[in-house]
C-alpha cells in the first residue's frame, strides 16, 4: 500500500473564519451604533420596572381609598396598610398626590359590602406583589432588592386583608 502524504496545510485564514469575523464585527458595529449595549438595555428595563412599580403603587392607593370612602369605619385597620403603600409609591419615584385629588383614570369603586372591599383589596395587592415578583430577574440588584421587599410587603398586606375579611 503506498504511503500518501498529508495533505497540505493553507496558509493563512480560511474563508468561514474571514465571514465568521466580518459578521461579528458587523453586529458589533450595528449595536454600538444603536445605543443598544446590554448596559443600556438594563438601565431601559430598570426604568420601565420602576415606573411600573409606581403606577402599581399609585393605584393601589385609591383603591384603599375607595374602600375608605365606602367604609370608614375600616380606617384605623387600612391606615396603617394605606401608609405603607404610600412609602412604596415614594420608593419607587412617584408622585405624591393629595388624596382628594383625582387621578386622570377613571376611580374605582368599593364593594358595597365590608368583606367583599377587603377582598378586592387583598386581591388587588396580591396581584400586584405578584407582578413584582415577576420583575426580578428583569433589573439590576439595587432595584431587584427593592422590589423583593415591596413585593413581600404586599404579600403580608394581602394575608392581613384576608384575615380580616373573616
Amino acid at each position: 500500500m503506498p504511503y500518501s502524504p498529508p495533505p497540505r496545510a493553507r496558509s493563512g485564514p480560511r474563508r468561514r473564519t474571514l465571514l465568521a469575523a466580518l459578521t461579528g464585527a458587523a453586529a458589533l458595529l450595528t449595536g454600538c451604533a444603536s445605543g443598544s449595549s446590554p448596559a443600556a438595555r438594563a438601565a431601559s428595563a430598570a426604568t420601565r420596572a420602576r415606573a411600573r412599580a409606581a403606577r402599581d403603587s399609585t393605584e393601589l392607593l385609591a383603591q384603599y381609598d375607595a374602600v375608605l370612602d365606602a367604609h370608614p369605619a375600616l380606617a384605623e385597620r387600612l391606615s396603617p396598610l394605606r401608609a405603607a403603600v404610600v412609602a412604596h409609591r415614594d420608593a419607587f419615584g412617584g408622585k405624591n398626590e393629595p388624596r382628594a385629588k383625582k387621578s386622570p383614570t377613571p376611580a374605582p369603586t368599593a364593594p358595597a359590602d365590608r368583606k367583599d372591599a377587603l377582598a378586592s383589596l387583598a386581591s388587588a395587592e396580591r396581584t400586584v406583589a405578584d407582578r413584582r415578583a415577576g420583575a426580578l430577574l428583569e433589573v439590576p440588584g439595587e432595584l431587584a432588592r427593592l422590589l423583593a421587599s415591596v413585593s413581600a410587603a404586599g404579600s403580608a398586606h394581602a394575608y392581613l386583608l384576608t384575615e380580616a375579611a373573616k
